[in-house]
């Protein structure tokens, strides 16, 4: 599994792991988040089982698991969270963060070691030693109870499900070309997002942040302009076309 430093400053670092050439076919590829700073580290999107190994690995070259004292966990989609039970024994200490509507469903994966801490829906703040970490609401997008995680100091959004795309295996990591890039984006986004709503209201939310990266949990990252061509973008497509 690959690992990128994608922020860094001010005694905190982004780091990205992802794009393992071993992982197999048919599994979709995920993006895993740490957020390290000089004595603690917050693990977002702990991952599918299937990852746990490859993630484990990589994440100890950065640093030792009584470091990691915070887990992540955006919504109840496997891919995303079914390792908990795995992460539940590797840190014990730790806690973990998830939306309050998801506890019930996110403890059958087995989390009675980590204390589960509940996000209530208007989101709340993680202060570390060197950054503040706020849960932002995106509810409905694609899960009823949902959220991202934004570093204002490094203006880094995790932006989970929104910004995803589903590529071929060795895909770059930064949007290159974003007029390339949408067609990659577009069926994802209309058939899992159902709610205009929903996504206008967060549309509306992230405009009002200041973003230089906004880091999906599929695809690529977004840098710069090209956050903002996402957000207009976003905001002019239909969604909801399952129907």
């Amino acid at each position: 599994m690959k690992a990128t430093v994608i922020a860094e400053g001010r005694g905190t670092k982004w780091i990205c792991f992802g794009r393992d050439d071993d992982m197999p076919e048919k599994i979709i590829e995920t993006n895993h988040f740490l957020v390290l700073t000089p004595s603690d580290a917050v693990l977002l999107e702990p991952g599918g089982t299937e990852s746990f190994p490859a993630l484990l690995s990589a994440v100890l070259q950065y640093c030792p698991v009584e470091r990691i004292n915070h887990v992540f966990v955006s919504h109840q989609d496997p891919d995303v969270c079914s390792s908990i039970s795995l992460w539940n024994d590797t840190l014990p200490h730790a806690k973990m963060y998830a939306p309050w509507l998801w506890e019930g469903f996110l403890r059958h994966f087995g989390c009675d070691r980590m204390e589960f801490v509940p996000i209530p829906d208007e989101g709340l703040t993680l202060a570390l030693d060197q950054c503040d970490l706020r849960f932002v609401p995106a509810h409905y997008l694609h899960s009823p109870g949902n959220f991202n995680v934004y570093d204002a100091r490094l203006k880094v959004l995790m932006s989970g499900d929104l910004g995803a795309a589903l590529e071929p295996r060795g895909s770059p990591l930064y949007v290159d070309d974003f007029a390339l890039h949408e067609p990659r984006m577009r069926l994802f986004h209309q058939r899992w997002l159902p709610s205009r709503r929903a996504k206008d209201d967060w549309v509306r939310r992230v405009r009002q942040l200041d973003v230089d990266l906004m880091a999906p949990q599929h695809g690529r990252i977004f840098r710069g302009p090209d956050v903002t061509r996402f957000l207009d973008w976003l905001e002019a497509l239909e969604v909801g076309i399952g129907v």
